[in-house]
This record gives C-alpha cells, structure tokens and sequence, in this order.
C-alpha cells in the first residue's frame, strides 16, 4: 500500500502546503479563548474575592455560612472561625464554610 501513496504524492506535485497545518489549528485556538473568557477567567475572580473576604474576617461580622447559618462571629482562629447563634450557643466552622458577609443589624432585623 506505501507505493499508492508515494505515487499519489509524487502525482499531487509534492509536499502539501505548510501553512495548511496553522490553518487547522486556528478553531482549536478559538475554543481554549472562549473558555478561558467565558468559564475559567470568572472563576478565578470569584475564587479570588471569596480568598479576600476570608482573609478579612473579624470579629463582630455577621455573617451566613455555605449550610445557610446566620450568625455573628465572636472569635477568628487560623482556619477555623466562632459563630455565636444565640445566647449561649456558639458554634465553631470553617472559615471557608462562610459564604457571605451580611450589613450589621441583619440579625436583629431577621427576627
């Protein structure tokens, strides 16, 4: 079968073009930019706002945990945070679980 070949290659007049293998790549090019635009690039900034409100926790911040807890923070450790949920009930999470930092008075106003 290799004679068909060269024969086909010899009658063709050569080699084939060169810029026909850059011109194939061109879609692939244009899918790996339109992902990166429209599904990583966002991504990344969400994950990078989400570092930033963690890293500036503090006490006395309301805030609503990834389960939906609302609570104020009354102790920030290395990784871990304290939510005070009630008089007398504090609970200990993550300080990733945090989904979201709330305006003061959010506790109040929710009962």
């Amino acid at each position: 079968m290799d004679f068909l070949i060269a024969s086909a290659v010899a009658q063709s007049g050569g080699a084939p073009p060169a810029g026909n293998a850059f011109v194939q790549l061109i879609p692939l090019i244009l899918i790996v930019v339109i992902f990166w635009f429209l599904l990583i690039r966002p991504q990344m900034k969400r994950n990078k706002q989400h570092r930033e409100m963690v890293s500036s926790l503090s006490n006395g911040d309301e805030v609503i945990t990834s389960g939906g807890i609302l609570g104020k923070i009354t102790h920030v450790g290395e990784s871990f945070i304290t939510v005070k949920l009630a008089d007398g009930l504090d609970i200990k999470v993550q300080k990733h679980a945090v989904s979201q930092v709330v305006p003061k008075g959010t506790i109040d106003a929710s009962d």
